[in-house]
């Protein structure tokens, strides 16, 4: 059976791939197996103000798109200190334009940093966010959701993980999420809880 993976982040294919990976006779597609192409109305698929809004509307375009059963995820970083924030703006929470990849990476990390200035390190508590929505294999669309705490740290540790992971810290591993093994990352990250969550209905179902 296979399963399209509706993302544009190679790091989140590799990230999910392994998570799922257990799942007999699953095949993990991504956009680039399908030669899906990207389309400028994509930019447009995130506009809600939560994970979950976003992550339906990112499945219903991809698998009316393709036919295939689909699953997409919308996630981020939520800080207390900020009331939230960046929240579903993670992606784009710099007031920066024109950067992607590692570049933007950098300006969210040095924004992220600089709004909580001298805060300590107690009190720069958050929480990654991931929501999973899946269609195509059930009469309803089945959403699931993983989060995972920690600190956010004033200077970066760790080369492995994306977005925000040198600067999240699990105290009681002492580590980022940048210096865990992937193994590590995928048992304790909120995407990790999500699609393992997703997994077992999927087992469950016997597709």
């Amino acid at each position: 059976m296979e399963l399209l993976l509706a993302t544009r982040s190679a790091h989140k294919v590799q990230e999910i791939r392994t998570i799922l990976s257990g799942i007999p006779r699953l095949t993990v597609l991504d956009l680039d197996d399908i030669g899906l192409e990207w389309r400028d109305e994509e930019e447009a698929l995130e506009p809600f103000d939560t994970f979950e809004e976003n992550a339906r509307s990112k499945v219903e375009y991809f698998y009316a798109k393709t036919g295939l059963p689909t699953v997409a995820d919308d996630s981020g970083l939520e800080v207390d200190a900020l009331g939230g924030a960046p929240g579903v703006r993670s992606k784009r929470f710099a007031p920066v334009e024109g950067l992607t990849g590692h570049k933007l990476d950098q300006a969210n990390n040095n924004y992220l940093v600089e709004r909580l200035g001298a805060l300590e390190l107690e009190k720069r508590t958050g929480q990654y966010v991931c929501v999973a929505a899946l269609l195509g294999f059930a009469s309803q669309m089945i959403v699931t959701r993983g989060e995972a705490r920690g600190l956010i740290l004033t200077e970066p540790r760790g080369d492995a993980g994306f977005g925000y992971d040198p600067y999240f810290f699990e105290p009681d591993l002492d580590m980022t999420f940048a210096e865990l093994h992937p193994d590590q990352k995928n048992e304790l990250s909120h995407r990790g809880k999500a699609f393992r969550a997703l997994a077992i209905i999927l087992e469950r179902m016997e597709i």
